[in-house]
């Protein structure tokens, strides 16, 4: 991407904001954030089946991100955003996550929706940043 590691990082810990550009995510709350820590809750209405997960993100700005589980409907679910330099040229962009539902009929549902998020985020964080740097989406 052309924006600097800074500027994205930024974006990604922007919690508060991603009600404007992720269509799942319904609301969000910080419940604290400091240089190092920004733990939140993100409230997910995807179809109508909603749900929320509370995240502990320990950050290494500008360069890594990762996300632990606090709350949520998982037996596992961890994640880690990682921005790399490239020169002159912008920043490298990489999300993984990893999840499993807590067993049941809503467990399928649940592992369906995250498996959407999943595979849309980056791409709903791209649009978000050449939106904000005045690129456009």
């Amino acid at each position: 991407m052309p924006q600097s590691c800074a500027t994205l990082f930024a974006l990604v810990d922007d919690v508060e904001r991603y009600p404007e550009f992720l269509p799942w995510c319904a609301s969000t709350a910080v419940l604290e954030r400091d240089a190092r820590t920004t733990r939140a809750r993100i409230d997910v209405d995807y179809h109508g089946l909603k749900s929320h997960v509370t995240t502990r993100n320990a950050k290494e700005a500008p360069h890594r991100m990762t996300l632990e589980l606090e709350e949520g409907p998982f037996e596992r679910f961890s994640g880690e955003w990682t921005f790399k330099p490239l020169g002159d040229e912008g920043c490298r962009v990489e999300f993984a996550l990893e999840y499993q539902a807590e067993g049941g009929a809503v467990a399928a549902l649940l592992e369906g929706v995250f498996g959407y998020i999943a595979s849309t985020i980056v791409d709903r964080f791209v649009e978000r940043a050449a939106e904000v740097s005045g690129g456009g989406p």
